[in-house]
């Protein structure tokens, strides 16, 4: 099972929209990270946001590249500062490869607890439009590979 952990893209400010929702260049960032993930040999059944605005237009994007026909679904548990333990205990029980789109601290935290067994240790570091992809194999978890934004051919803007 993979598990991709999204940083939701760079929202406006919030003097500016009070909502927050994606700036320009946080759409084209989450847009090309939705690029590089895909692949059509693996396919995503479950796409998760916090329900905050700037992450469930985050999961749009992603879905319409991803996992089209996909819904993405809000859950609770996942804001910026929740426990991560209860998710991820949830995800030990999953089978098929999901996206969830979250916020910092909650996502570092989530990365530290399923890989080294504590949400103490910082083990990435996520920038908005960052994707961590984990792997679970024999019950354990690993990260398999990690991109950020910056990372990405920015050619097409």
């Amino acid at each position: 099972m993979r598990c991709y952990l999204v940083q939701h893209g760079d929202a406006l400010p919030k003097d500016v929209d009070s909502d927050r929702a994606l700036s320009a260049a946080g759409r084209a960032d989450v847009a090309r990270s939705a690029a590089f993930v895909k692949n059509p040999d693996r396919a995503v059944t479950r796409i998760l946001h916090s329900g905050k605005t700037r992450a469930r237009q985050s999961a749009e994007i992603l879905a319409a590249t991803l996992a089209p026909g996909v819904a993405v679904e809000a859950i609770s548990g996942i804001d910026p500062l929740d426990d991560p333990e209860p998710l991820a205990q949830q995800l030990m029980t999953w089978s098929d490869d999901a996206i969830i789109v979250g916020h910092l601290p909650f996502l570092g935290k989530l990365v530290s607890s399923l890989v080294a067994g504590t949400s103490r240790t910082d083990l990435v570091s996520f920038l908005p439009g960052s994707v961590v992809c984990l792997e679970r194999s024999d019950g354990s978890w690993t990260i398999s590979w990690m991109v950020r934004p910056e990372l990405l051919n920015r050619s097409s803007e």
